[in-house]
């Protein structure tokens, strides 16, 4: 692309998201519109871009409604389509004074829990009455993308009424066997709390919450899981161990042993995920820790004993459990990821090194 950035216009830039297979568009006073692609941001052939550029930009994509947040209180978040091609989620922020915007581009096609590389066990879970499954790790991770996944198999394969609550909707799903409700946080409700709340009058057989990000959200997801609702939801956190803690760590002291009880009694899995560069072939592959609630594991949480979950995800291959460090070792053992990414990403890097001498095992480089 060689316009200049007074020429440049939003249609030129999402066209070159899709044609060179970005994840994300960045656009920043004081720099060209940068590409990640595969995890690498590059930058395209054009000038730095001045405060009027990604104004325009920015104004050209986002309703009146949201700018007035921008305005108000210097950011907003939401969803749209690109024509036929594509949908992005989109973040416009203010940063010293002037307009970023951050684009993430929105798969059109939905991958299968087998492409994911999620086992047979994690497929079956979906199938459950009841229950809270949770799918952890980073920003831009992957989360939402499983989570999309698995309602689509839902969507698919059983006949119910399944609710979203998302900020912003990411993926549009249709009816298929099962009626299938998307409320967007800001646009159809104000918050996740208050969609919670509302959803449990509206006759759900699964919830989908986007992010449990406060207790309240938390305590509503907890209660809808144990009142005979499957509940998928979403937490920035890496492992199991950590995944539970987090939620009990967000209740004040006086009720962490009560949310125990109801963490034990609704958690049938978590799912934590990482996207790491591949050194095989050009993209990324998610590297995974699964967790299948055992009657051991219920016992874990309910006495405090969350250190050794991961013991107990060491010997539950045959329910479908792995560490994330054990995926980790299979992927490099099979050339997909770097050694370098191995000893980076993984929880005991120690461990991983003192293995690979004992199997006298080469470095991939």
């Amino acid at each position: 692309m060689t316009l200049t950035p007074d020429k440049i216009g939003m249609n030129e830039l999402l066209e070159s998201v899709v044609n060179e297979s970005a994840s994300d568009l960045h656009l920043n006073v004081g720099l060209p519109p940068m590409l990640r692609i595969h995890g690498s941001l590059q930058g395209l052939e054009c000038g730095a871009l001045r405060p009027e550029d990604t104004e325009r930009l920015m104004k050209s994509i986002t309703s009146e409604n949201f700018q007035q947040k921008v305005r108000e209180i210097g950011g907003c978040d939401f969803g749209f389509s690109f024509g036929a091609q594509a949908r992005f989620r989109v973040s416009v922020f203010k940063e010293k004074g002037h307009i970023g915007l951050a684009l993430r581009l929105i798969p059109s096609k939905l991958i299968t829990l087998d492409e994911i590389g999620l086992p047979a066990q994690v497929k079956d879970l979906l199938y459950r009455p009841r229950g809270l499954i949770l799918v952890t790790g980073p920003t831009g991770s992957g989360k939402t993308t499983t989570l999309a996944s698995m309602i689509n198999l839902i969507n698919i394969e059983r006949d119910c009424h399944i609710i979203t609550v998302e900020d912003p909707i990411e993926y549009y799903h249709e009816h298929k066997r099962s009626i299938i409700t998307q409320r967007e946080i800001g646009v159809d409700v104000p918050n996740f709390n208050e969609a919670l709340r509302r959803a449990l009058r509206q006759d759900p057989d699964v919830i989908l919450v986007g992010e449990m990000r406060d207790l309240e959200t938390m305590s509503a997801a907890l209660t809808a899981a144990e009142t005979g609702h499957l509940v998928l939801a979403t937490l920035h956190t890496t492992g199991s161990a950590r995944t539970v803690d987090r939620i009990v760590d967000a209740f004040p002291m006086d009720q962490q042993e009560q949310v125990r009880t109801q963490l034990a009694s609704s958690i049938i899995a978590v799912v934590s995920q990482l996207l790491i560069v591949r050194q095989d072939q050009p993209g990324r592959v998610a590297a995974l820790e699964i967790m299948i609630t055992t009657p051991s594991i219920q016992n874990l949480i309910r006495d405090n004993k969350t250190f050794r979950i991961t013991s107990d995800i060491q010997t539950g291959a045959k329910w479908g459990m792995i560490t994330l460090d054990a995926h980790l070792m299979f992927l490099y053992e099979k050339g997909i990821i770097s050694y370098e990414h191995l000893i980076t990403k993984a929880q005991d890097p120690d461990s991983i090194v003192e293995k690979l001498k004992t199997a006298g095992t080469v470095k991939h480089k």
